[in-house]
């Protein structure tokens, strides 16, 4: 792997409350992509205009991060609600987010479903083919970030819109290939982080909580801002990679004429 995304989560404040001391400013010009909160699990319309002007000033690509409407949960906690209702929610939230980056003359980039709505949705067939209905329809240009293998990665590919897979650096995996997600995570080791990201990157493996290294498939490194000691476990990251000759750029989309057989492509060239 020459070139490789490197993402966080930005904006997971609310009004006078942030994530950290600074955290959002000091990790925003290290990463290449920024999945920013859009009011439901996390942000308000002037936190979101904030983090898109620092996206902007940094050139890091915008991506609207929505989530269940689940501001005491952070957007944690599962919601009951029909397809209709959660993809209204999404494309609601994609759109607020849409308009504060238009305002700043910049693009939106991305769109990564945040906490609980991301595991939902990357399982459930309903709520994951009315989301790829709509958003290809709406914004056939706009990359979604989602997990390899899942039912949103595979409705997708199967659509032609454009998908990204993520590798999730300060979670740990289990021999399926799954995330093994606790609640709180604890202080991670910044060293152990970045040579566990840059063996995914040039072996194409992790390593399991079971000890047995198994494949994975991304284009972008996903590290949450939220986690304890996030900028640093970006520093290590960011460092050991372009130490490596890795390149660290948000991926690219190339839209084909609109027919019967075309498609998106998303490349890192």
């Amino acid at each position: 792997m020459q070139v490789v995304d490197l993402n966080s989560d930005m904006g997971e404040g609310l009004g006078p409350w942030t994530i950290g001391d600074g955290v959002d400013e000091q990790i925003m010009p290290l990463i290449s992509a920024a999945n920013i909160a859009t009011g439901f699990h996390a942000g308000d319309p002037s936190t979101m205009n904030d983090t898109v002007e620092m996206a902007g000033r940094h050139g890091v690509a915008i991506g609207a991060h929505p989530g269940f409407r689940d501001l005491i949960g952070f957007g944690r906690r599962h919601i009951h609600a029909s397809a209709h209702e959660l993809v209204n929610d999404i494309i609601y939230q994609i759109g607020a987010l849409r308009e504060i980056a238009a305002m700043n003359n910049l693009p939106l980039h991305h769109v990564k479903p945040h906490g609980a709505l991301y595991m939902h949705i990357a399982r459930d067939e309903e709520i994951a083919a009315l989301f790829i209905q709509q958003l290809h329809r709406l914004a056939p240009e706009l990359i979604l970030y989602a997990m390899h293998g899942s039912v949103i990665h595979r409705l997708a590919l199967e659509a032609g819109h454009p998908v990204v897979c993520e590798f999730y650096a300060d979670r740990e995996y289990d021999n399926n290939g799954s995330i093994v997600f606790i609640r709180r995570v604890t202080q991670l080791d910044p060293q152990q982080i970045a040579d566990k990201v840059l063996k995914a990157c040039t072996e194409g493996v992790v390593t399991t909580v079971e000890g047995n290294d198994i494949p994975v498939q991304f284009d972008s490194v996903c590290i949450h801002s939220d986690s304890p000691g996030a900028l640093a476990l970006v520093q290590a990251t960011r460092q050991r990679l372009e130490a490596a000759g890795i390149t660290i750029r948000a991926p690219q989309t190339r839209l084909l004429p609109p027919d019967n057989s075309w498609k998106n492509e998303v490349f890192n060239g």
